[in-house]
């Protein structure tokens, strides 16, 4: 049975990918639509961009939705030096054709919920939870609803990207993060601790371009240019590559392992704030609210990448 997923994303390379890879799989993902939020740049590129990756991939059908535009409390913080002032810097691709649905994203994503059958959706977050938690502010009734809730974000065993405390997409937003968690859906996370498993190295960034066809072209660029921050920083052989672990944890869960625990939010410290803390160990009585991963088979990722992309246009 094809899983019905809705796309809550900053585009972002990173995030384009992932949106690819999913648009790539219609045997096994109904993409029902894609949501932006205000991530690695702001609402207005994040919203653009993904209307240009839905075309990129021929799929213009997939209709797109802007959410929120800054975080529940804390002023926007972006990551332009990672991504380019577009957010999707690297390749040139046109401007977009098809329109920007009218309706504001966290609507869609609590109408589409409550109209569905309970368990039916899943929402695959690419980015901040900031739409996510004011859908589940606004209308508490989706929580019981969701299928999953399938999370790139958070740390614990490589600890943070953009503190040395915290990973990007929950520090954005702890505050939605903390909802996220406490809202008792099925979450299933892919923190850093996978994703900096799942190395770019040139010979599978050489293997992209080899696919030929436009979206791989495109791909290659968006990759060659965000890799070079993180190469520099980490000094690593390839840089991650973060929110495509969401999508193929979708379609071929058994590349990834890990454990149910419990995973809090730290909202109070300045010095640790958006620092997710997965109790791994079970030290502590919390319930245990998250499937966490912490390992990833590359190898079959990258796989898995680059036979999806090439059936693209």
């Amino acid at each position: 049975m094809r899983r019905k997923i809705i796309i809550d994303t900053d585009p972002g390379q990173d995030d384009a990918i992932a949106i690819l890879l999913a648009l790539a799989s219609p045997e096994e993902l109904d993409v029902l639509a894609i949501v932006a939020v205000a991530g690695n740049v702001g609402l207005h590129h994040n919203a653009t961009n993904a209307r240009k990756i839905i075309e990129l991939a021929g799929r213009p059908e997939v209709p797109v939705y802007a959410g929120c535009a800054r975080p529940i409390r804390r002023p926007l913080v972006t990551a332009e030096h990672v991504h380019g002032e577009t957010g999707l810097d690297g390749p040139e691709l046109p401007a977009p054709g098809v329109q920007l649905q009218a309706q504001h994203g966290v609507d869609y994503i609590i109408d589409t919920l409550m109209a569905a059958d309970p368990g039916t959706i899943t929402l695959c977050t690419l980015g901040p939870l900031t739409n996510i938690a004011m859908a589940l502010i606004k209308q508490p009734a989706i929580a019981p609803r969701i299928a999953e809730i399938v999370m790139m974000g958070g740390a614990y065993f490589e600890v943070g990207n953009i503190t040395p405390a915290a990973e990007f997409n929950i520090y954005v937003d702890p505050e939605a993060a903390d909802i996220v968690m406490r809202c008792g859906a099925p979450i299933t996370m892919l923190p850093l601790d996978v994703t900096h498993q799942m190395q770019s190295t040139p010979e599978r960034l050489a293997a992209l371009l080899a696919l030929g066809n436009n979206t791989s072209k495109a791909a290659h660029a968006m990759l060659t240019f965000s890799e070079a921050f993180d190469l520099a920083k980490y000094g690593w052989a390839g840089a991650p590559l973060h929110d495509p672990t969401v999508i193929a944890w979708l379609l071929r869960p058994e590349l990834f392992s890990g454990r149910h625990c419990n995973v809090k939010i730290e909202l109070a410290s300045a010095l640790t704030a958006g620092m997710t803390v997965a109790d791994y160990w079970h030290v502590t009585g919390r319930d245990r609210n998250v499937n966490y991963l912490r390992h990833g088979d590359a190898a079959g990722f990258y796989t898995l990448l680059l036979e999806r992309l090439a059936r693209l246009p």
